[in-house]
């Protein structure tokens, strides 16, 4: 069982340090918390400023307006939620002029791995954080790869309520990094930098 959503979390750092983000009430919805937050982007530090990033399952978007508000140059946002791209899109408009304006911050009302499959460019670092139980990361980590969605040496942040195997990873992926805090385990995968050998 996954905790309760709180009512509104906050950005850990950067421009929009201690600003406080709506969270709705909705199933599934269970933002990344504070602790997990500051140390993914503690991680994310040396290649945050300036990052091409995407927040696939955005939520209330605490992941999507964390990368933002520490230097992100372009942040897209994908949700399918309707009322959480609404909260979304209203955050968006009033700190845009605070941080990276209208063309840094895209947001989507979408089903993720529907978008993936007809997303064009590529980005440095995605967030991957989708519902528990749907076994969502695996297709969407293999969509990143066959499309080439992601730069040679990329980073991939996974959330889920397991350990993160091979088998959810593309060939030659590396997971860097990894944590765990209650029911949430969390990893920093990072795509390699020139395409796997032949077999």
């Amino acid at each position: 069982m996954t905790p309760a959503a709180p009512g509104r979390v906050r950005v850990i750092g950067g421009r929009w340090r201690g600003r406080r983000l709506p969270v709705p009430d909705l199933p599934g919805l269970r933002p990344t918390p504070d602790r997990v937050r500051e140390t993914l982007f503690n991680w994310l530090a040396p290649v945050i400023e300036g990052a091409v990033c995407l927040d696939l399952f955005a939520g209330s978007g605490a992941l999507g307006f964390e990368a933002a508000s520490r230097g992100a140059g372009r942040v897209v946002m994908v949700e399918e939620n309707e009322r959480a791209v609404a909260g979304i899109r209203a955050l968006a408009a009033e700190w845009g002029a605070a941080g990276l304006g209208a063309a840094g911050l895209e947001v989507h009302r979408a089903e993720a791995l529907a978008w993936l499959r007809r997303a064009s460019g590529s980005f440095d670092i995605v967030f991957l954080d989708p519902p528990f139980q749907r076994g969502l990361l695996a297709p969407a980590c293999a969509l990143l790869e066959s499309r080439g969605l992601l730069v040679p040496g990329g980073h991939v942040y996974l959330e889920s309520e397991a350990a993160v195997d091979e088998a959810t990873l593309p060939a030659g992926w590396e997971v860097v990094r990894s944590g765990k805090a209650g029911e949430v385990r969390y990893h920093l995968a990072r795509r390699p930098t020139a395409p796997p050998a032949p077999a």
